[in-house]
């Protein structure tokens, strides 16, 4: 193919290719204003138009367009996450030495106080035990008694009245040993509060190992949740939030933050938080899982129709009208919603009004008709 021919060829490719450029890239418009061209083809020079060598009204006429005006939106202000609840304090009452049961004294589901006797083991060789520590004692304290007497006589030397006092100290360790023995073989709860279902019955050998007894204290409920990384600042002790039970969602308690752990789970991004609420009803229980919602007091943004928002060369842009004019003013896309778009921008603030029908109509600077404030015409159906 001759030279000639490539460069036609390559010309009109050139020229096709602006066309499709000019009609269908967003933004076009607005660069080939600046470049002093008019998308509907005719160059402006000076002003002044090429026919007619008179000054254009670079303004044009007006546009009709729809709008909307921007809201604010505040984001971050809240927290919502699924807890699990423990008891205020809860122990698993295990014995101190092996035994057969004797006798349990509690029933399942009974209040207990520090102290209170759950179950008694078989305590015989203990008692035997005990009651012989007494008898030494006694043999120890009778002869220290007449060591010292005999001291007093001078027919007992000072180191024969030490033996007997330190046989009078050991007889003594002795029976509190004994005595403490004994005791062990009364299992009593270490705190107050309601007794679970009792494991074990009269009669059953138990160990070291063995749980008798599970005690929880369910004067207050601590629950458990884990928040994402974003909120680790904003969460601190004493800190306000509402908890409700999943099963039950209509009761709402009111609470704080007891706990804030130390540091953010580096697998699942997610801080440990506990919070505690009251239960003098005692409806709540260890293992309920809780809705917690906790407020903050957010980021606030302007909040635009989704359709106000346009595409340039440069990013997205909104056009705002200002004394009847438009303008055109950039935004940074913050979140998007089903109905709403929260943007960051200095220029734009609630309250402003922005184009969101008639957008690819608009230029900057040019006179708009706002469409949705027009009267509607006398007759016209609703």
């Amino acid at each position: 193919m001759a030279a000639w021919k490539q460069l036609l060829l390559a010309l009109v490719v050139l020229i096709v290719a602006a066309g499709i450029w000019a009609r269908f890239f967003p933004g076009a418009p607005e660069v080939l204003a600046r470049w002093g061209i008019d998308i509907g083809g005719n160059a402006v020079a000076d002003g002044r138009s090429a026919a007619t060598g008179q000054r254009r009204d670079t303004a044009g006429p007006e546009t009709a367009v729809v709008t909307a005006t921007v809201k604010r939106a505040v984001i971050n202000d809240r927290l919502s996450a699924i807890g699990t609840g423990r008891a205020n304090n809860s122990v698993t009452v295990k014995p101190y030495t092996s035994g057969r049961v004797n006798s349990i004294d509690v029933a399942s589901g009974s209040r207990v106080e520090a102290g209170t006797v759950i179950a008694r083991l078989d305590s015989d060789v203990e008692q035997i035990s005990l009651d012989r520590a007494k008898i030494a004692l006694a043999d120890a304290e009778a002869k220290l008694e007449r060591m010292q007497s005999l001291r007093r006589a001078n027919t007992a030397t000072q180191v024969q009245v030490t033996d007997a006092e330190l046989s009078v100290g050991n007889a003594r360790l002795a029976l509190r040993d004994a005595q403490l023995n004994l005791d062990r073989r009364a299992i009593t709860a270490p705190i107050a509060g309601i007794v679970g279902i009792l494991p074990v019955e009269a009669g059953n050998y138990v160990t070291t190992e063995t749980v008798v007894a599970t005690i929880d204290d369910r004067s207050s409920i601590k629950i458990d949740f884990y928040v994402p990384e974003r909120f680790a600042a904003n969460m601190v002790v004493g800190g306000k939030l509402t908890a409700s039970p999943i099963a039950r969602p209509d009761e709402i308690f009111e609470g704080a933050v007891s706990a804030v752990d130390n540091r953010v789970d580096d697998k699942s991004r997610t801080l440990l938080v506990q919070a505690q609420i009251p239960n003098e009803r005692d409806t709540l229980r260890a293992g309920m899982s809780f809705k917690v919602e906790v407020r903050f007091p957010g980021d606030a943004f302007p909040s635009v129709d989704p359709l106000a928002i346009q595409w340039g060369t440069d990013g997205a842009f909104v056009w705002v009208v200002r004394d009847g004019k438009a303008q055109r003013v950039r935004v940074s896309v913050v979140q998007r919603n089903t109905e709403s778009v929260l943007v960051a921008a200095d220029a734009i603030s609630p309250g402003d009004t922005v184009v969101t029908e008639g957008v690819h109509a608009v230029r900057e600077g040019a006179d708009v008709l706002i469409a949705n404030s027009l009267p509607v015409a006398a007759g016209s159906g609703s």
